[in-house]
């Protein structure tokens, strides 16, 4: 399955989730029954797949949780939130570039509309597998491609 296929199955796996849902419940049980919707689906996925960090090439454990790894092709981070913040975007571009995988699914259930509730992150390809130096200068970081792209995603829901 391309990434591009795989994507739109998530998004269309959610939406069946929150069309029976709705909105107004715990992120928890939107992970719960997101995860059974993608194993009816046949999507392979590792559900709260515990991602080992290293700081400075010391371990720093497992403690860091993605809610849907889906190996080497995208990382989804759920939310049930009244809105989206920066902060939302900027954990999920933080997993995406600790787990080495340049697409991203951020799903806020906590909506009317799901369509109105998801992003999509694409980081450059030339991100990886570049480390940040801490020293770099935030436009040395930017010239190394370190400024991810981010777009809204915008669905047909077409019958």
């Amino acid at each position: 399955m391309s990434d591009t296929e795989l994507t739109h199955e998530v998004i269309g796996a959610a939406i069946e989730v929150h069309r029976i849902l709705g909105p107004g419940l715990l992120e928890s049980l939107y992970q719960r029954s997101l995860e059974k919707e993608l194993e009816l689906r046949g999507i392979e996925t590792l559900a709260q797949h515990r991602l080992p960090i290293e700081y400075k090439g010391l371990s720093l454990g497992d403690d860091l949780v993605l809610d849907f790894y889906f190996h080497g092709k995208l990382v989804v981070e759920l939310k049930a939130v009244a809105e989206l913040a920066p902060v939302h975007t900027a954990q999920l571009m933080t997993y995406m570039k600790l787990s080495n995988v340049p697409l991203g699914l951020l799903i806020n259930f906590n909506v009317p509309v799901l369509k109105n509730g998801i992003q999509f992150l694409r980081m450059e390809s030339n991100v990886f597998p570049y480390k940040a130096n801490h020293r770099d200068t935030e436009a040395q970081r930017r010239r190394k491609g370190l400024s991810p792209l981010l777009f809204s995603v915008s669905l047909c829901l077409c019958g």
